[in-house]
């Protein structure tokens, strides 16, 4: 038996090793072609498929340390993590196998993270001394550490109680915010591009450590988890408003209609459902864990190629309400540096201009963002904050900036098409605004005729 039989997750092992004096049946065709033929079926999305021939290839020749890497190597580089762990983790002994399928192996831990075995992964494959291999391992000791420190223990379940089955989806926002509400009256907002553009999505963030989720969530809209919604949605907006990105912000729901917040960042398992749930055409995906104590914000930012399911990057900062314009001002360039974004040709939609006060922006896009699902019946009404205080504050805070304004403007229209009373100081920034050169440059002056 192999190392991590303690660790297989409970589904029926079929792939257990044979008797030893039992007869192994032959491949039809040989091993390496079957491996290729269960790859191709990878290639098309056919998981059964491969799984099939895996399990032929396997009950005959699953001692060879050469079928395990190949199995563990394509299944990882697909995303298909927990199908890797089922079917190598009951065979791998590491020192008949090697670390090649170990590291494999220890990849797809962490990436479910699954801490304690791939602690035990991590201890079986220093134990082998190999030197080549301390720079690796220790790196993979430095992650698991880093999950070990977020991770956040599931809280007591109330005896007696029937547990009520709750699921999340995820919404996807593919256009920029402001837009919605202005698909028919001011097209030219949103720009076409043409040929091959990188597919993007931006997650919402998790709050990483965070303590009382079910709670918070069960409240109207809270500060901290607007903010890991409204900072993707700024993202998603930029990339959008650049060459050669198609973008998508997701967002997490319940199904008691109420956002849910993510209290540990994505994984690679994540990042293959969310691909899967958008059609299997990501390019990239980014993902993040917010924190904040005591006013001390901390963002990570992960940038993961989806086609291989690895991180490619990740990006780290902090700041305060003193320095939150400054500093999120140099992460969004430095993000706009490292993706490589570039804007669009003059006359290709609105043209782009950095806000200069991100941190009101992203809260006003996140509260639109609560009344845009609110509208859709997603969201329950008392999780929806009425009035437009904070659209208003970020138009303020940015009056040279065109997409501060029509998040405003867009806001004052929804609220009045469901009859809610407006403030008379929104509306007349909005006034103001749409009578300006930039608002008919835009073409969206005609939008104050339909303001009180």
């Amino acid at each position: 038996m192999g190392f991590f039989d303690r660790f297989a997750s409970g589904h029926p092992q079929s792939g257990k090793p044979a008797d030893p004096g039992a007869e192994k049946p032959a491949i039809a065709g040989g091993v390496v072609p079957r491996l290729a033929e269960a790859r191709t079926k990878l290639d098309a999305k056919d998981l059964p498929g491969a799984m099939a021939i895996y399990e032929e290839v396997l009950a005959a020749a699953g001692t060879r340390p050469d079928v395990l890497v190949t199995i563990s190597g394509d299944l990882g580089v697909q995303g298909h993590v927990r199908e890797l762990i089922d079917l190598v983790a009951p065979r791998y002994d590491a020192a008949k196998h090697g670390p090649a399928t170990g590291l494999n192996l220890l990849q797809a831990y962490l990436a479910v993270r699954d801490a304690d075995a791939a602690q035990h992964l991590l201890d079986i494959l220093f134990s082998l001394q190999r030197p080549e291999l301390e720079e690796r391992l220790f790196g993979f000791s430095n992650a698991l550490a880093d999950m070990m420190a977020i991770a956040v223990p599931a809280g007591p379940t109330h005896s007696g109680q029937a547990q009520e089955e709750i699921k999340v989806s995820l919404a996807s926002i593919s256009k920029p915010l402001w837009f919605y509400g202005l698909d028919e009256t001011a097209p030219q907002l949103l720009p076409t591009k043409d040929g091959r553009l990188r597919r993007v999505a931006f997650a919402q963030y998790a709050l990483a450590g965070f303590q009382g989720a079910a709670e918070v969530e069960a409240r109207p809209e809270d500060a901290l988890a607007r903010l890991s919604r409204g900072l993707p949605l700024w993202m998603a907006e930029t990339f959008a408003c650049g060459a050669g990105y198609d973008t998508l912000a997701a967002v997490g729901l319940s199904s008691r209609k109420h956002y849910v917040i993510f209290p540990n960042e994505w994984t690679a398992e994540n990042i293959r459902q969310l691909n899967e749930s958008s059609g299997g055409n990501l390019d990239y995906v980014l993902t993040g864990g917010l924190r904040n104590r005591n006013d001390d914000f901390e963002l990570t930012l992960r940038i993961w190629e989806v086609k291989k399911f690895r991180e490619l990057k990740s990006f780290t900062t902090r700041w305060t309400p003193a320095t939150a314009d400054a500093v999120l001002g140099q992460f969004h360039e430095q993000m706009r540096t490292y993706m490589e974004w570039a804007p669009l040709p003059e006359g290709h939609g609105l043209a782009y201009a950095a806000p200069a006060a991100p941190y009101a922006y992203v809260h006003a896009l996140g509260a639109a963002l609560t009344q845009f699902l609110g509208e859709k019946g997603v969201l329950e009404a008392a999780h929806v904050p009425a009035g437009s205080a904070l659209q208003l504050a970020a138009a303020r805070a940015n009056p040279d900036d065109a997409r501060a304004q029509l998040v405003l403007v867009t806001t004052l229209l929804r609220l009045q098409a469901q009859g809610q009373a407006l403030d008379a100081a929104a509306v007349q920034q909005a006034r103001t605004w749409l009578a300006t050169d930039a608002a008919a440059a835009a073409g969206v002056s005609a939008l104050a005729a339909r303001l009180p």
